[in-house]
């Protein structure tokens, strides 16, 4: 989990009967670690979500009955529980997605280049979390793996991601991502349409430095087989060993087949 102080009060509608709130906080809790951390104290999740400290002890008490915090006594810390794990291998396993892109990542992954590592990703909120990974065959790559981030609206597979999506799960997500980055929505509009003109243009979405400096990378949106969701399928590497014209020649039409396979296209 890799949260950045998700908050649920800016997605809070007071005439929608339908969305629970209390539920929504409890998960923004969850969402609050970040890589490399193991326990977060109360006033820790108070000052990523803009909690009062009350709601904050009563959210995580639940999270504790529920085993998906665990109580550290004497530090008054919390951890996450094997709930999340349970929660998290249920995800993956009701992907069958993830299994059919195994072979496909990995002949991406194995095609020329040695450098070259690709994934499947799916957005959450103003990320996306990769879901399935083949890494480069070398031992100088990216440390990337099933979990990682990457930001939404800064990334190839991000932009790709958007541009999949259905018109208004893309509204949604682009006021979801509003409010957790603390930037107008206007701004992200902008760089949606910007993704969508290059792909219209080329039939991919580029991230040549943009994430990272020193990280080149294209990707392609991928929809399940019901069209339920919609992911991003990439490959990318070292800017030192992975230019931006070996990625678009070379690369870019097995990325396109590749996508289409997975959207069982013809």
């Amino acid at each position: 989990m890799g949260g950045q102080g998700n908050n649920a009060a800016g997605l809070e509608d007071p005439k929608d009967r339908n969305f629970v709130t209390a539920l929504s906080r409890g998960l923004d809790l969850l969402c609050c670690f970040r890589p490399g951390e193991v326990s977060l104290s109360n006033l820790d999740f108070s000052e990523r979500t803009d909690l009062p400290k009350p709601t904050i002890s009563r959210l995580t008490y639940t999270l504790c009955r529920l085993g998906y915090l665990v109580n550290d006594s004497q530090s008054g810390t919390y951890r996450l529980g094997v709930g999340v794990l349970n929660l998290g291998f249920g995800v993956l396993s009701g992907m069958d997605i993830c299994d059919r892109a195994s072979d496909v990542l990995r002949s991406l992954r194995n095609s020329g280049n040695s450098y070259i590592t690709a994934a499947l990703g799916e957005a959450h909120r103003s990320d996306v979390i990769y879901v399935a990974v083949h890494r480069s065959r070398e031992d100088v790559s990216l440390s990337m793996h099933v979990g990682s981030r990457l930001p939404l609206f800064r990334s190839a597979i991000g932009r790709a991601i958007l541009v999949g999506l259905a018109e208004q799960d893309r509204e949604i997500m682009i006021k979801q991502s509003a409010n957790d980055l603390g930037v107008p929505a206007s701004e992200l509009w902008d760089s949606y349409a910007a993704a969508q003109a290059e792909y219209d243009k080329k039939g991919y979405c580029s991230g040549f430095g943009d994430w990272r400096a020193d990280v080149n990378g294209i990707a392609v949106p991928v929809r399940s087989l019901n069209n339920a969701r919609v992911y991003g399928l990439n490959v990318g590497g070292p800017s030192f060993h992975v230019s931006p014209e070996q990625l678009e020649r070379e690369y870019s039409p097995q990325l396109i087949e590749a996508a289409n396979f997975l959207s069982l296209k013809p």
